[in-house]
């Protein structure tokens, strides 16, 4: 987990990754914030690093982001992906949360899960193919996944970012939301090249925020597309 000071009127943006990645995976972006003076912070999803029994949930998700973000002054939470359900119900238990942006992310609603709401789309995925079952966790097909999720990004960067790639628990995908949304300011980042996350189905998840963006990018905009990903997201 990394912290960058924040000062008494700025916000902090708390940068959520997505299923099978990590901290790590903000880096370039994190280096643009920094150039720019944004305040950020970053974390490791219990989900994507259970080397356990393989029951790290939503719930446990949600925990570790208001362990990192209750202490903070204001902050934005960035949720890209399945962080989009963990965003959504981490902000209804946070007194100090200032507005939400999703990135190519599932918004489920209370009582749906992120399997529910990747369903409404109908359309299967490059990633979709990538998936392997074992056991308890989801793996990603390393032959298959790099066009799944980077296809706009240099060949060094997709290579470095598909030897990163853990597992990701069954339980986190099937956990449902159970607190209701906050009362803050939603914004949705649409990735229009995704071959990951449906861009008909991303189109019904910004439906249900206040503003919206498109970018002409892959799943993966902080890693291919870093300065339009950071402007979408502080223009918020």
């Amino acid at each position: 987990m990394v912290k960058v000071e924040a000062t008494m009127t700025e916000p902090t943006y708390v940068l959520v990754h997505g299923a099978w990645h990590g901290a790590w995976s903000w880096r370039l972006l994190t280096n643009e914030f920094d150039r720019r003076g944004v305040v950020w912070r970053t974390l490791d999803l219990p989900s994507a690093h259970d080397l356990g029994d393989g029951t790290s949930d939503l719930e446990s998700d949600v925990e570790a982001v208001r362990t990192v973000a209750e202490d903070e002054g204001p902050v934005v939470l960035v949720g890209h992906s399945y962080a989009g359900a963990v965003i959504a119900e981490a902000s209804g238990r946070l007194t100090n949360v200032a507005g939400l942006v999703f990135i190519a992310a599932l918004i489920p609603a209370v009582a749906q899960s992120a399997t529910d709401v990747s369903r409404l789309g109908g359309i299967r995925t490059d990633l979709d193919a990538a998936m392997v079952v074992d056991g308890a966790r989801l793996r990603l097909d390393p032959l298959k996944v790099a066009r799944a999720l980077y296809g706009d990004c240099d060949d060094r960067v997709a290579s470095d970012a598909v030897a990163r790639l853990g597992t990701q628990t069954l339980a986190s995908f099937r956990s449902r939301r159970i607190t209701p949304d906050a009362n803050v300011t939603r914004h949705y980042i649409r990735c229009t090249k995704d071959r990951a996350i449906d861009p008909s189905l991303q189109t019904l998840m910004a439906e249900v925020c206040h503003t919206s963006i498109d970018l002409a990018s892959d799943h993966s905009p902080f890693l291919s597309h870093v300065t339009e990903c950071a402007d979408a997201i502080v223009s918020q």
